[in-house]
């Protein structure tokens, strides 16, 4: 019997493999001691949902067949597990969470001939994972067996106990020279750390003599790259990404300077490190891989860092430092910016900064394991179907056993619009607000936070009444609170939506008494509204721009 690996997100376009963020915090470095990750998936134009794959038993020799995650292309079929676990969204039912960015490296290392994919790769092991180290051993396996043909991946990989951050890419260089078919390296990250990766590989040296079980690497890791002739040294002067992904001007500037930004929220002494992020100076010295947080991190820490667009850094492109912003995001300074990253003016070419918040991200989450409550409730997948930014982070329980209908609709897709599904209200009320920012993000944000306050409020409660309950009742219990948030921000949603519309109208703004009601004449018609017009400094650009051209006579 053949099973189909169904897409685990719909549509997704192949750019995004390379404009993704994975933010860690090891559970000494939590505020409760959980373990936390996160995951931006950036593509543009993917449409996306939260598909659920349920726990099953499968026959002896059942086949799996395999399409890739970003293209659908069918690649092959792989040997199904006998038993394989519940899954939703990123994590399992053992709170076995994986994300990942893509760094790309040596294009000649890509195995076209392999069967697996770094998505499909995450998916098949989050079912047959109970632990993050079991989760690395059925990665490394299954690649060596069927072939890993992404480009190189970095992958975080955690459980309640341990954060791993892994990266691999595949030998078809030249086949001749090695039998393995991946060169990898997966590092414990310390309990009392965070760590991040932003499509940079960012493992260098690492201590090829542990004998603690926290450093584990294929065994032609650097034997590969001498006979590639990319490192002639020593062993234990052997640096993966030295070899094999070389951090040049983009990968620190496009993408370190996000993980920078993380580690500049929560760490001190990060100045030190802006000549890296900044990305011109080629002696500038290097980021740590992962550093001690200035305090313990908790959920909502790591959930306004996925909001994150280098507000009071250097990097900053919203004007909210007058010597950084530019005024690329128009008149109500939006942070965000088009794509293409990359543009040309007069034949020379120009970057755009790229931080963590994007407009093209699908879905963006924080996940959360804790080791002291049973899994079902330990495993909380806070959840947002659109630029992290632009919505709120709604609770999904690892013993989910069907995906809410707000991110699993029917009939919706990339071409479809739904009311009923929660990808395309959000990205309708976030593309009312980008290019009016400044004057509408205020009311959006409101709505954000007091719905993201309103669940962590709840969650105590939650839990503590799921704890009272056993087996299927749990499982039952807390499916049906995931599902009944994510209807809730949907329906909150669009009500967003229609207020918006109502009160910024046409490039103004309707007054509102204390109520939040809006205010009419005692003639029953709308009160006068307000007209904000250019912002100082924006109007100084114009004029700067223009001359005399609008001089009022």
């Amino acid at each position: 019997m053949k099973r189909h690996f169904t897409l685990f997100f719909l549509a997704m376009a192949a750019a995004g493999a390379m404009a993704c963020t994975n933010f860690i915090v090891g559970k000494k470095a939590s505020k409760d001691g959980s373990v936390i990750c996160s995951y931006s998936a950036d593509s543009y134009g993917m449409f996306t949902g939260l598909k659920h794959l349920p726990a099953a038993k499968h026959q002896k020799g059942e086949m799996l067949k395999v399409y890739d995650w970003d293209t659908n292309k069918y690649h092959g079929e792989i040997l199904e597990a006998e038993e394989t676990y519940n899954v939703i969204g990123n994590i399992n039912e053992w709170q076995v969470t994986i994300g990942e960015t893509t760094f790309g490296g040596r294009e000649e290392m890509v195995d076209t001939t392999g069967i697996l994919d770094y998505g499909s790769l995450i998916y098949i092991t989050l079912q047959r994972s109970k632990t993050a180290r079991q989760a690395i051993d059925v990665m490394t396996s299954l690649v060596e067996q069927y072939g890993y043909n992404s480009e190189g991946e970095t992958f975080t990989i955690c459980d309640p106990n341990e954060a791993w951050i892994m990266e691999m890419m595949g030998t078809a260089s030249d086949r001749k020279l090695e039998k393995g078919r991946t060169v990898w390296v997966a590092l414990r990250i310390p309990d009392d750390m965070i760590c991040g990766h932003a499509n940079q590989s960012r493992i260098t040296r690492f201590n090829m003599k542990d004998k603690s079980g926290e450093v584990r690497f294929s065994k032609n890791v650097v034997s590969y790259a001498r006979k590639m002739g990319w490192f002639s040294g020593r062993d234990e002067d052997f640096s993966f990404n030295a070899a094999y992904a070389v951090p040049d001007f983009s990968g620190r500037r496009i993408c370190d300077a996000r993980v920078w930004s993380f580690f500049n929220h929560y760490a001190d002494g990060m100045d030190k490190f802006l000549p890296w992020a900044e990305g011109k100076d080629p002696n500038a010295e290097p980021m740590p891989l992962w550093v001690k947080p200035n305090r313990p991190l908790t959920v909502h820490d790591v959930e306004m860092a996925m909001r994150d667009h280098f507000e009071g850094t250097p990097f900053a492109i919203n004007g909210d430092s007058q010597q950084n912003g530019d005024i690329g995001g128009g008149i109500w300074e939006m942070p965000y910016r088009p794509t293409p990253l990359y543009f040309e003016v007069d034949g020379k070419k120009y970057f755009n900064e790229r931080p963590v918040s994007t407009q093209q991200a699908g879905f963006v989450y924080v996940s959360q394991m804790r080791s002291w409550l049973p899994r079902e409730v330990g495993g909380c997948f806070w959840f947002a179907n659109d630029d992290g930014n632009m919505a709120p982070f709604t609770p999904v329980y690892c013993c989910t056993t069907e995906a809410p209908k707000p991110y699993n609709t029917p009939g919706a897709d990339d071409l479809n619009f739904s009311f009923d599904n929660a990808y395309w209200v959000q990205n309708w009320v976030s593309n009312m607000v980008y290019p009016r920012y400044s004057m509408m993000f205020p009311s959006l944000q409101q709505v954000r936070d007091s719905l993201d306050q309103s669940y962590f409020h709840l969650q105590k409660e939650v839990e503590d009444k799921a704890l009272t309950l056993d087996g299927k009742a749990r499982v039952d219990y807390l499916t049906a609170y995931t599902a009944e948030k994510a209807d809730e921000m949907l329906a909150r949603w669009r009500q967003l939506a229609t207020y918006l519309i109502v009160k910024y109208n046409d490039m103004i703004s309707k007054p509102e008494d204390e109520n939040g009601q809006f205010i009419r004449t005692p003639y029953g018609l709308g009160a006068t509204v307000k007209r904000p017009g250019y912002s100082e400094r924006y109007a100084r650009e114009i004029i700067k721009n223009t001359g005399k051209r609008y001089e009022a006579q």
